[in-house]
């Protein structure tokens, strides 16, 4: 049978006119004339059916007798029209975007091609004569049909369409039911309403920002909208936006939920709380600031059901690793983890947590916030405003007889200096820094007014960290260097053979990005005799003479250098990091 659709008229073609409506067959019949199945089969799989009213297809899928993919390619022969993996195809938004999300997902279709006359689209099941007609009214187009694995279109459902039509609908009865008023009494009722517009919207922003894996939601009034993205692998993604006179409703509903002070606008707040979603609880850090245009709203999110990582999976180099290890085996000591605000310290400081919590240690935690919680740890949050500061805290830590201190960061001379002294006296202190790689990282300590013998005898290691971005599986090809590229190489490369680069082109399963998850890239410097005695003379040309000896090939650039050679990152991505790293020298 062929599906191909005759040229397209000025009005759409009825149903029984249609040359692209398939003709009514059943499924089973199809999958036995192919021999995919058995006759067995589909009479075992229609007596399930008619106890379960499910249908057959996802019954054969559930049962174990037929994969996706075979269903959807036995169909696509049998009917003559084309099979595609969605994984792959080349989305474009304009072209999906002239299906309304709520139609797609409603008869479970998605245009893939205009050509036209006809349009491509693919249909969870081709044989659905109901989902065909309607489609073809509603798009106004002769159709041509391919055949699709059911779970990939279900995927691509929520990569292509984002919530973006359901998001962008609440946003217009946020703001109709706000009007022209923008007083702070009513928006404190419209706050207060729990199923209203702004409530849903944000359980919508929130399911939206999970579902793709966004670190954060940036919520950020301009002068003549509001705008709404989200952070994902490191890079901001607009969302949605709107009429700028909902920004208010949501930051009030937002303070309130973190138990904020929704009166005071002037200044900044921090605060958080938990949104339980269908599949997680959330734990949301929510930081505001005043803006020329109104309060702007940033939350991170932190996935309590994610799972702790542990030292084996952060991306860490075995032989750094097991260095990184003995290091944490010692008694006493100072290691920093150093980086950016979002390069990973944080995750890499509770993987060593998780490797040496024991019952035989006392474990205290002195952070703000907590961010992941551990079992047998002690805990403690600090709080500026009651003066529970981290200076504070860690002195009555030293109190409680720990073994092993992890200090948030090191933020000020006094925690530095207490930190260092716990370091001195017996005690394993783990902390952050923010300095941009692993060699200035005893003068950042110095800058801060701390001791030199302090920091010489103290400070065993120093990691420093960034996140890279992941080349696409589903698209990565062979890619070739540009100028700017080729020169790093031969910058890095003394010897030995190039890296055969690779990149991601762009699909659908990265949101065309080329790009899918990120990982740490790493580098370790250890402090020995010769180190601390150029440490203790603070003299910054000889120290950092040495430590380039000791970390000669071993550096951020090499490990990002290494993920190139493996066909992991793209060289832009080791780029950036050599050139981050190149900036200071």
């Amino acid at each position: 049978m062929n599906m191909a659709a005759a040229p397209t008229s000025a009005a759409a073609p009825s149903p029984a006119a249609a040359p692209g409506r398939p003709e009514k067959q059943r499924l089973g019949d199809v999958l036995v004339q192919q021999r995919l199945i058995s006759q067995e089969q589909l009479q075992q799989t229609l007596e399930l059916q008619r106890k379960t009213g499910k249908k057959v297809g996802r019954l054969l899928i559930e049962t174990g007798i037929i994969t996706e993919e075979l269903l959807a390619n036995g169909l696509a022969r049998q009917l003559r029209i084309p099979f595609v993996n969605l994984k792959t195809f080349p989305f474009r938004s304009d072209v999906v975007k002239l299906l309304p999300e709520s139609a797609a997902r409603r008869f479970r279709a998605l245009v893939l091609e205009d050509k036209g006359d006809t349009l491509l689209l693919a249909l969870a099941d081709p044989l659905d004569l109901f989902a065909f007609d309607e489609l073809t009214r509603l798009l106004k187009r002769n159709l041509v049909i391919a055949a699709v694995p059911e779970s990939q279109l279900a995927l691509a459902f929520d990569r292509l369409y984002r919530r973006t039509e359901e998001i962008s609908g609440l946003a217009r009865a946020l703001e109709k039911d706000l009007g022209d008023a923008v007083d702070f009494g009513e928006l404190s009722a419209s706050v207060g309403l729990e199923g209203a517009p702004v409530v849903r919207l944000l359980q919508s922003l929130f399911e939206d920002a999970t579902q793709v894996g966004a670190s954060d939601v940036h919520i950020e009034p301009q002068e003549a909208e509001l705008q709404i993205r989200v952070r994902v692998d490191g890079v901001l993604q607009t969302q949605t936006q709107a009429d700028k006179r909902i920004g208010p409703a949501l930051v009030q509903r937002l303070k309130l939920m973190a138990g904020l002070d929704i009166s005071e606008k002037r200044l900044p707040q921090d605060g958080r709380f938990s949104v339980r979603l269908k599949e997680a609880t959330i734990d949301v850090r929510l930081s505001t600031l005043p803006t020329n245009y109104g309060e702007s709203a940033v939350m991170r999110l932190l996935n309590q059901g994610a799972g702790m990582k542990r030292l084996d999976h952060i991306g860490m180099p075995a032989d750094m690793l097991k260095r990184f290890r003995e290091v944490l085996g010692r008694s006493a000591g100072l290691v920093l983890v150093t980086g950016p605000t979002g390069s990973g310290k944080t995750t890499t400081l509770y993987a060593a947590l998780a490797e040496i919590n024991a019952a035989e240690l006392k474990i205290i935690t002195v952070e703000d916030p907590v961010e992941y919680r551990l079992p047998g740890l002690t805990q403690v949050q600090v709080n500026d405003k009651i003066e529970l500061t981290f200076a504070r805290v860690l002195r009555a830590t030293l109190r409680q007889d720990p073994d092993v201190i992890l200090v948030g960061e090191m933020r000020d001379t006094e925690t530095a200096e207490i930190g260092l002294r716990a370091a001195i006296t017996g005690h394993l202190v783990l902390s952050t820094l923010h300095t941009r790689d692993a060699i200035s990282t005893p003068f950042r300590l110095l800058d801060m007014g701390v001791p030199p013998f302090m920091v010489a005898t103290s400070l065993q290691a120093v990691i420093a960290q960034r996140l890279v971005r992941l080349n696409c599986v589903e698209c990565s090809e062979p890619q070739q260097p540009n100028a700017q590229e080729q020169a790093w190489l031969s910058s890095m490369i003394e010897t030995g053979t190039p890296p055969s680069p690779q990149r991601g082109r762009g699909c659908s399963s990265c949101n065309g990005t080329g790009y899918a998850g990120r990982q740490g890239v790493y580098e370790l410097l250890e402090m020995d005799a010769v180190l601390t005695q150029a440490a203790s003379r603070s003299d910054p040309a000889a120290f950092m003479k040495l430590a380039r000896e000791r970390m000669k090939g071993q550096t951020l650039a090499h490990h990002a250098l290494a993920l190139v050679r493996q066909g992991r990152t793209s060289l832009a991505e080791a780029l950036r990091i050599g050139f981050d790293v190149d900036e200071q020298e």
